[in-house]
């Protein structure tokens, strides 16, 4: 019996890593001598001891960063790429591997003869951050443990049944399916390889969230106020963004009947409730979200500068960094933080919302400047009359080297809330002083 079952104690050694021989070998000659069959006998062993541990981690909660992660999935596409690493050619493999949370990139940096439709879990993983998203990977110093086929769902399911709402999607997803409805779609001509291409932009929402889309292949049959059903998009990321990308792959599906569906036109396109803006920090970036807060600092930058005609870059003393010395038109923004005591974030602010917020327009700040002969007179001038000021504000917001940023879509003073506002504070001192 010891040489029939040998290959078999070898294979699970190996697969559970820190699990002695030994003692593998008595559990299952234990099972095997209470009749259990041997392929039973061997699922039972990788179970026991192959438990979750508390670096247990599901595709939707990965992040940059991670290591020593445990994370089961199935190989949904794996294929072997040839790169040059310090100057030697080395073989790796990369694919994507799904669980019922989302579906991923990985990388895997030996041949650990994986397959397409393999459910491993794999411990011993790390992430790092690779086009804007976090990538998986991992190696020969990972631990890789076969799973019956039954306990993840199938490629087809993973790739295409399970449904997502729209503020579930994560940096980590490769593909995603939902059900939304086009809110705003347009046509935009677009120069690849030399050749003139039209692609569809637009706006897709559902009743948790909005977000843009950018379609590939034509949507003749779909317009605005459609409802679709679309399955196996691909997700870009820009900043921490979440965008969704429909091409040749993509099965999209006008769908006739919405009874049941708890989002219309109307509902998705009034204004967002405010949140938090503690909560906008915890995300990489979230599309069309409504805070308010205090503006505490307007920062350097604000005022009146010149944009580059080409490109539209800031530039300095009229020289832009791609296109040299250029005659540069005016222009006004304003930078500032703005927080409600929960957090705070970057805001920016074009000329047109700048001019609002700020009560002068272009022209009277460049009187200002000329009667100085500094424009500084208008950035000081936007300290006094904004710090302190507090506003609602709706637009996207993005993560970069700075922190989170706010990009306003609009804006405006908030003045009705000042009663629930002091209440909520009063509150809070109440809760912290019984605490």
């Amino acid at each position: 019996m010891d040489e029939k079952i040998a290959p078999h104690i070898d294979e699970l050694t190996m697969a559970l890593g820190d699990i002695s021989k030994e003692e593998i070998r008595g559990e299952l000659e234990k099972l095997l001598k209470y009749r259990v069959p041997l392929g039973e006998a061997k699922r039972i062993l990788r179970n026991k001891y192959s438990s979750p541990s508390s670096n247990t981690t599901k595709v939707k909660d990965l992040s940059p960063g991670l290591n020593g992660i445990v994370i089961s999935g199935r190989i949904i596409d794996i294929i072997e790429k040839t790169v040059s690493i310090q100057g030697e050619q080395k073989s790796i493999f990369s694919g994507t591997l799904g669980d019922e949370t989302g579906i991923c990139s990985f990388t895997c940096w030996d041949d650990l003869s994986l397959r397409s439709g393999d459910a491993v879990r794999i411990k011993n993983a790390y992430t790092r951050l690779w086009n804007n998203r976090p990538e998986l990977y991992f190696g020969k110093k990972a631990t890789l443990v076969y799973l019956q086929d039954g306990e993840l769902p199938d490629i087809e399911q993973m790739s295409h049944s399970t449904l997502k709402k729209l503020d579930e999607i994560v940096p980590a997803d490769v593909l995603v399916s939902s059900v939304v409805l086009i809110v705003e779609m347009y046509h935009r001509e677009i120069m690849l390889k030399g050749q003139e291409f039209t692609v569809v932009e637009g706006v897709v929402a559902d009743e948790t969230a909005k977000l843009p889309f950018t379609s590939w292949i034509p949507l003749e049959a779909l317009d605005i106020g459609d409802y679709v059903r679309f399955e196996g998009a691909a997700v870009r990321i820009f900043r921490g963004l979440p965008s969704i990308n429909f091409n040749d792959t993509t099965s999209l599906n006008k769908l006739e009947s919405t009874e049941g569906l708890p989002f219309t036109m109307e509902s998705v396109s009034n204004s967002s409730s405010p949140v938090d803006i503690e909560s906008v920090l915890e995300k990489e970036g979230m599309f069309d979200v409504t805070v308010k807060g205090n503006i505490i600092s307007v920062r350097s930058g604000s005022g009146l500068i010149e944009r580059c005609p080409v490109c539209n870059r800031v530039t300095q003393k009229s020289s832009c960094r791609s296109h040299g010395e250029v005659e540069c038109p005016m222009d006004m923004r304003i930078k500032a933080i703005l927080d409600d005591g929960t957090g705070a974030v970057h805001l920016m602010l074009n000329r047109e919302l700048s001019e609002a917020v700020y009560g002068k327009n272009m022209y009277d700040a460049e009187k200002m400047a000329q009667s100085s002969l500094s424009v500084d007179v208008v950035f000081e001038d936007m300290k006094k009359v904004l710090t302190g000021k507090y506003l609602a504000v709706r637009g996207n917001s993005s993560k970069n080297e700075f922190g989170i940023s706010l990009v306003a879509r609009s804006v405006w003073a908030v003045e009705d809330d000042l009663q629930e506002r002091i209440g909520k504070l009063l509150s809070k001192i109440g809760e912290e002083c019984d605490d």
